[in-house]
């Protein structure tokens, strides 16, 4: 079965810092982009980073470029994005996705994806 599942998520106070973890099961991620979105309550989902299957392409949304930083061990199939200063503001269900495209990902029917988790900012 292919699979993405997102952990590392929880409540943190503001100043904070969590390192959001996206393993892949059942394939490669080799080949693959990975874009992290986001998505609080009552607001559209926005896309907070991503990093191309080598990793030699990385960007961030400007809301968290100097605070975030993503990365990704092909040997253990997964990929990272180290949250630090964290924000109420960065509080929302924070999901991965895998695209055969570049970076940025702009997901679609062939894109897999994360069940998300939860980062809540609060002190």
């Amino acid at each position: 079965q292919l699979q993405l599942v997102e952990s590392g998520g929880g409540l943190v106070q503001p100043g904070g810092s969590l390192r959001l973890s996206c393993a892949a099961s059942g394939f490669s991620l080799d080949y693959y982009a990975i874009g992290w979105f986001r998505q609080a309550p009552g607001k559209e989902r926005e896309g907070v980073s991503c990093i191309t299957g080598s990793g030699g392409m990385k960007n961030y949304a400007d809301s968290v470029k100097g605070r975030f930083t993503i990365s990704r061990d092909n040997a253990k199939n997964t990929v990272y994005l180290q949250m630090n200063s964290l924000k109420p503001e960065d509080t929302a269900v924070y999901y991965c996705v895998a695209d055969r495209g570049s970076c940025p990902v702009y997901p679609d029917s062939l894109s897999y994806w994360g069940q998300g988790t939860q980062v809540t900012v609060s002190s």
